[in-house]
């Protein structure tokens, strides 16, 4: 590690005062004293020096805004999903889509890559499609019709299926 004066010294302080990062300092310790030191003994230095090092503001990284996706069955109140013995064959909770179609729900034995859990539907139109869930637990639905959107009745009855055969 490098030997500084004591004037070397007082000068890498006050570059450090001054707002200077480790790398900074580094390049003027070699351009003005002629040392030549890695990251690791300039940071050795500083540790040494009791240097403490100024945090520079960052600018706020943009938010990455999530890809709109079909909404997640926690969306819908848990009361919607309570069965008990008041229920009657009227209110079953998990029937077919208000247009009298059906729909199928399957989960995969094996999950597609980066998924935590995946499967098919088949809506009540007959279109087959994939869906998965995130490690962030966002839903998402890949259809083999580009640009499809399920009926809008189905998609209530669907989060109700999936939320079953997850629980």
């Amino acid at each position: 590690m490098a030997n500084l004066s004591p004037d070397q010294k007082q000068q890498v302080e006050s570059w450090a005062a001054d707002g200077a990062s480790l790398n900074e300092i580094q390049d003027r310790i070699r351009t003005e004293f002629g040392i030549t030191l890695t990251y690791m003994d300039a940071r050795l230095l500083m540790i040494d020096m009791e240097v403490k090092l100024k945090e520079k503001a960052r600018p706020p990284q943009p938010v990455a805004e999530p890809e709109p996706s079909a909404p997640v069955a926690d969306d819908v109140p848990d009361a919607e999903f309570a069965e008990d013995a008041t229920t009657t064959p009227t209110e079953q909770p998990f029937g077919p889509p208000p247009e009298g179609g059906t729909i199928s729900v399957t989960v995969d034995q094996i999950t597609i890559p980066g998924t935590m859990v995946s499967g098919k539907v088949t809506f009540s139109d007959g279109v087959l499609a994939s869906w998965y869930v995130d490690q962030f637990g966002r839903l998402g639905l890949n259809a083999s019709q580009d640009g499809y959107k399920p009926p809008p009745a189905d998609i209530p009855a669907f989060q109700r299926e999936l939320d079953r055969l997850l629980r």
